[in-house]
């Protein structure tokens, strides 16, 4: 059994948490977290109180105790979420033709901003997940122009016309929309109107929404705390690297003296990155990677495709002199059940939400142990279900050692 080493533990930490493109707002997340957290603690045999969500005039925050029972330590984790559901909200509220349209022009900005050569070029599973709702609804409103029109290929009389158009029209409303919402169309259109803005910063809810949010950063970076974790899932990975790129761009020695652990969530930044109008993104991921107070850690799973398994992010957004993310690779098969692996595999938007939800089975990741655990998260780059022994959670001498070594040589 590894020596189990207390002093090694996290008894505060502050987590910043960024997430995926989702209708969530903050006291949704804070109840899922809620529910993985309460598997979490059954499954390490820890015990776990989640606190009520709270705004206290910032940003909107809950507070997590974990300890082992029995034992003495105790871990207190403040959790902020930097939710931005309005914005998620605001785009699915609108009219069907809109969303439509816009969701093509974005597609036709990615293509003309050379986002799709990169997508095919470092990740081609990427690549068909960006055309996979467009080619579904292109083919679509082929078969409904078809049907609209069958009175003209079939040369019938002029009374067929209007049959054909309510055809159409049946078919795309009525049968088509309702049938690929189980493949999250609507929501995959938005979401790359959203990846455009993200890349262009040409929407002025975003930007006002990362001005907000670096604020409420700094906010959080100012509690004291053992370490602080800025946790991104997809889509919340680009803005996480603007909110945390910016603030490091005005105050370059903000996190100095600091434990900072950067924790992207299902590689996806590359989405926003790779698109020629996203400079800035690409300046501020370069920021956050040579911050010598941060060690960025990349989680990835082969089976997710709305990821840039194994690329380099930092290399790919023009910064190949800094320091690449350290990669983090799990298996979601290992994670789940046979029955709920089997049940959520070929959902692709659920298979990537993986990485923040409840594990069925011990494995090398586990969300809520990371943000709420006394295990630093750092030591997840190499953390093993052998390091964490059924009567503990520790891990060697020479393990800390190594993550405290981390920090000793960034700082000089």
């Amino acid at each position: 059994m590894p020596e189990i080493l207390s002093s090694a533990r996290v008894k505060t930490r502050v987590v910043l948490h960024f997430p995926g493109f989702e209708p969530l707002d903050a006291e949704k997340h804070r109840v899922r977290y809620e529910r993985a957290m309460q598997k979490t603690a059954e499954l390490w045999g820890l015990s776990a109180g989640i606190s009520p969500l709270r705004q206290d005039g910032g940003q909107p925050h809950f507070d997590i105790e974990t300890s082992r029972p029995g034992d003495t330590w105790q871990t207190s984790t403040r959790f902020f979420v930097f939710d931005y559901a309005d914005i998620v909200d605001s785009l699915a509220n609108r009219p069907l033709a809109k969303r439509l349209a816009e969701g093509f022009k974005s597609a036709a900005a990615v293509v003309v901003e050379g986002g799709a050569f990169g997508y095919f070029r470092h990740a081609w599973r990427f690549g068909l997940f960006f055309i996979f709702p467009f080619l579904l609804v292109a083919l679509a409103l082929a078969i409904s122009l078809a049907l609209a029109t069958y009175p003209l290929w079939l040369g019938l009389a002029v009374w067929h016309y209007p049959i054909g158009i309510a055809l159409g029209f049946l078919f795309f409303i009525k049968l088509f929309i309702p049938w690929s919402e189980r493949f999250h169309t609507l929501h995959l259109f938005s979401d790359w109107e959203m990846a455009v803005a993200v890349s262009r910063l040409d929407n002025p809810a975003i930007n006002d929404w990362i001005e907000a949010s670096a604020r409420s950063a700094r906010q959080a970076f100012a509690q004291e705390a053992d370490e602080y974790v800025v946790s991104s899932h997809s889509m919340g990975s680009s803005m996480a690297a603007h909110t945390i790129g910016l603030l490091l761009e005005r105050e370059p020695d903000l996190l100095d003296g600091k434990r900072v652990v950067f924790v992207t969530l299902g590689g996806a930044t590359l989405q926003c990155a790779l698109l020629r109008s996203a400079s800035v993104l690409r300046t501020r991921v370069g920021a956050i990677a040579r911050a010598k107070p941060v060690l960025w850690l990349e989680v990835q799973c082969l089976t997710d495709i709305i990821s840039f398994y194994k690329s380099s992010v930092t290399a790919l957004t023009g910064n190949p002199d800094a320091p690449q993310p350290k990669l983090v690779f799990l298996r979601i098969r290992k994670m789940l059940s046979a029955e709920r692996y089997r049940r959520i595999k070929l959902d692709f938007l659920r298979v990537h939400r993986q990485y923040v939800l409840a594990s069925d089975l011990r494995s090398n990741f586990d969300f809520g142990l990371m943000t709420a655990g006394s295990l630093p998260a750092a030591s997840f780059e190499s953390f093993s279900v052998d390091r964490a022994p059924e009567a503990e959670i520790g891990y060697s001498k020479a393990a800390v050692e190594h993550k405290n070594d981390f920090w000793t040589d960034r700082r000089q």
